[in-house]
Parts: C-alpha cells; sequence; structure tokens
C-alpha cells in the first residue's frame, strides 16, 4: 500500500509499504534522480520470501511533495528519521543506491543509525558525488534541456542491454522529479563529502558495486570498504551502476542471506 507521511510542515513524502505483516523490514532509498520504482525488481520478489519492504521517495522526486528546499544530506536524514518515527520502524536492514546510498551514510552517523540492524550500500555516490567539471555540465543540461540530460543518464548507466521500453520506463521515472529538486541534487553532489561520516558507522555493512559503473567509480566502493569498519564489499561483474536490475536475482539473493 502506498500512503503520504508528513516530514515537515507542508511537506509529505511518498512511501510504498508492501507486506506490513513481514518478519523482517527492509527500507529502500533510491538513487538520483529516480524513485522507489527502480526496486520494483526487489518487491517482486522479497515480500514474497516474508520481507516487509519499504521505498520512499525523497523529497522533491517520485509521489513525494515537491518543496522549492530541503536539499541538504542533513534534511534528507531528518526526513528518513521523521518516517522511522512515525512508522515505528524498528531492528529493519537500511538500503541506499547511489545517492540514496550518501543519504543513508548521513542517516547513520547522523542518528546513530537508529533503529538499523543493517546497512546495505548500492553502488553508493561516497565519500564523493560528482567532480565539479560532471556537475557543472549536468546542471547546465538539467536547467536548459533536462529530458535530454535524463536521456544521457540513462545511456550511461547500465552495463547490460536495455530494451527501448526499458529505456523509456527509467527515462519516465527520473522526468517524474521537480527541475528544482533534480538541480539541487546536482549541487549537493558536487559540494558535501562524507568522509568524516565513515567512521561513525557501527553497523554491519554490506558494499554492493558494479565494477563497470561509469557514474561512480568502482573504487570508491573500495574505499568506503576500508573506511566503514565491519563492512564487505561484493563486487558485480556483469553491472554498471544498476545492479539492482542488472544483476537482479544475485542482489535479492546477497539481501536474504546478509539481511
Amino acid at each position: 500500500m502506498g500512503y503520504l507521511v508528513p516530514v515537515e510542515q507542508g511537506v509529505n513524502l511518498f512511501v510504498e509499504d508492501i507486506n506490513q505483516g513481514g518478519s523482517k523490514t527492509i527500507v529502500f532509498i533510491h538513487g538520483w534522480p529516480l524513485s522507489h520504482k527502480q526496486f520494483e525488481y526487489q518487491f517482486n520478489i522479497l515480500p514474497a520470501m516474508g520481507y516487509r519492504c519499504i521505498g520512499i521517495d525523497w523529497r522533491g522526486f517520485g509521489k513525494s511533495d515537491k518543496p522549492i528546499s530541503g536539499y541538504t544530506y542533513n534534511r534528507l536524514a531528518d526526513d528518513i528519521r521523521m518516517i522511522v518515527h512515525a512508522l515505528q520502524l524498528d531492528n529493519f536492514a537500511l538500503v541506499g543506491h547511489s545517492t540514496g546510498g550518501a543519504i543513508a551514510i548521513r542517516y547513520m552517523s547522523r542518528y546513530n543509525g537508529h533503529g538499523v540492524s543493517k546497512l546495505v550500500l548500492i553502488d553508493a555516490a561516497a565519500p564523493a558525488g560528482f567532480t565539479k567539471e560532471t556537475a557543472n555540465s549536468l546542471l547546465k543540461e538539467t536547467l536548459n534541456d533536462r529530458p535530454q540530460m535524463m536521456q544521457g543518464i540513462t545511456d550511461t548507466f547500465f552495463f547490460q542491454y536495455i530494451t527501448n521500453a526499458f529505456s523509456d520506463w527509467f527515462f519516465q521515472m527520473g522526468l517524474e522529479a521537480a527541475g528544482w529538486s533534480t538541480a539541487a541534487i546536482i549541487k549537493l553532489l558536487r559540494d558535501e563529502k562524507l568522509d568524516e561520516d565513515l567512521p561513525k558507522i557501527d553497523k554491519p555493512t554490506l558494499i554492493i558495486h558494479g565494477i563497470h559503473d561509469k557514474v561512480i567509480p568502482f573504487a570508491q566502493a573500495e574505499e568506503l570498504r576500508q573506511k566503514i569498519r565491519n563492512s564487505q564489499l561484493v563486487p558485480f561483474q556483469f553491472s554498471g551502476h544498476g545492479p539492482f536490475w542488472e544483476e537482479r536475482d544475485k542482489v535479492n539473493q546477497l539481501l536474504t542471506q546478509f539481511i
């Protein structure tokens, strides 16, 4: 079931909550500029195996409200905290992809991982996000021709072949976001770093990263592995930035084993 959760006055976030009676809860935080729908190929499988799966659309993205402000790691982590409180979640696994991984890292450091038993980072945009050159180029495109920017993201995202129909689906998901929030997150990925957050993470952490990732280089996953204690890194040999789809069976299997 899907519903809205207030996170501050006038701002409600959309939450997809599947199999509420599940024995173990997994909270998914999507990447930029997507929505919880990117985890369709996890939601198809894991709830049927007894997991409660919660997908959150960040502010500005998917079906959530799209305020003009609040696009910092602190505020995005605060939004997650508000949802955890509202849903009274405890002992859950937190899964973040790309920028969602960065938000998950900030949640862990800012709130001492409140309620989280295990952390999973999939091609996380951490410790750094975009280089200045990449960010400024994306920003210019976003503010002048956002569909063309989104087409470029779609074309470089996956290592494996995607059909035209899949490409269209993915492209439309990115356009559900507001232009201003899409641009604000590019600036965030350019200007904020997460090096100081990493040593504060003390929960068991699984790092999944596609070795062919053109968005966030694999070297960053190795850096996360070094800086997060009690972490393990699993390289995905046949994935770019999207192992959640490219090697979905392996991702789902690893999640169930780890969680």
